[in-house]
């Protein structure tokens, strides 16, 4: 609960506190680390609530909230970026990642962003996130718990073994390269919620070789790209990275980083909402084929390559 976040004040419409000119930010940056001035999460975090019970428990929420300003041009977004851009993005999570790793305390850093209105976003600046939480979320306490599960009983990585089978089976492989593969899972929640995975196995964005993170930059600006090339519009979104966990148990064998996407429209003006069973019964119902949507992903993957190299 960070029920202080109510205090926040409200922003004039024509000002930006992430754009130059403000007094929060240099006057020239191309990527920057932003501390959340209303962060849910703090090393310093207020005193809780006045309400434990016996029954009821409270702790302070600690952890570290950041914001992570993707360029200095307010209305840019992340596929109009140049790779070499996004390069420098992706340099800034590996830097934060290691140092917000340094406090022991923090055992999960969820990278992720949040892109339009119809997920709540009211700063259209572009940013991310970066939280660094005291506790593993129950999302991805299943995710290695399944993980762990299967790798003991068949000494092998699911992540791993997932991505062999969605290219052996290939109709929803969208498109890869040498470094990684994006790919519309079998199991996806959501028509367009495509996964960016490495083809080979680490846990953490921090293990990426140089030239994985440049394959990385490169991926990231297609992915994001081929989804506004769908419906020719700013595509909203929910981007979150899946790395292993830190100060804590090793789970190097098991665990696999990755990208999951989740674009909550279902067609150029139509949402795709979570209802009932979705949310009382974390039972998802997809209403398409992921085969028929994987190709559509395709041709909207070289609509924008098309266009990125001047041809449409």
């Amino acid at each position: 609960i960070a029920s202080h976040r109510q205090d926040r004040p409200q922003m004039p419409k024509d000002w930006c506190p992430f754009c130059p000119g403000s007094p929060n930010v240099p006057e020239e940056f191309d990527v920057l680390k932003y501390d959340n001035d209303f962060p849910a999460l703090s090393q310093a975090p207020p005193k809780p609530d006045d309400v434990e019970t016996d029954f009821f428990k409270v702790k302070e929420a600690y952890g570290k909230c950041e914001v992570i300003l993707y360029s200095s041009e307010h209305t840019v977004t992340l596929p109009e970026l140049s790779t070499e851009h996004i390069g420098k993005l992706v340099d800034l999570w590996i830097e934060r990642f290691h140092d917000i790793s340094k406090d022991k305390k923090i055992q999960y850093i969820f990278i992720f962003e949040n892109r339009g209105e119809v997920v709540g976003v009211t700063m259209p600046h572009p940013h991310g996130q970066i939280y660094g939480y005291s506790v593993i979320p129950k999302k991805i306490e299943l995710e290695l718990k399944s993980a762990k599960e299967y790798n003991w009983k068949n000494k092998k990585c699911l992540f791993c073994d997932t991505l062999k089978a969605e290219k052996d089976f290939e109709k929803r492989i969208v498109f890869s390269n040498e470094h990684f593969t994006v790919f519309l899972p079998f199991f996806t929640e959501y028509p367009y919620g495509v996964y960016i995975m490495p083809n080979r196995h680490f846990g953490k964005i921090t293990e990426m070789t140089e030239e994985e993170k440049q394959s990385f930059a490169e991926t990231l600006k297609e992915t994001t790209g081929m989804l506004d090339s769908l419906f020719d519009t700013h595509f909203p979104y929910m981007m979150c990275m899946h790395n292993s966990p830190v100060n804590g148990e090793n789970t190097k064998e098991f665990y696999h980083f990755h990208v999951e996407f989740f674009p909550p429209m279902r067609s150029a003006d139509k949402v795709k909402f979570n209802a009932s069973s979705e949310t009382g019964a974390w039972a998802h119902c997809n209403p398409t084929a992921p085969e028929d949507k994987a190709e559509e992903l395709r041709t909207a993957h070289r609509k924008f390559l098309s266009k990125m190299n001047g041809e449409g």
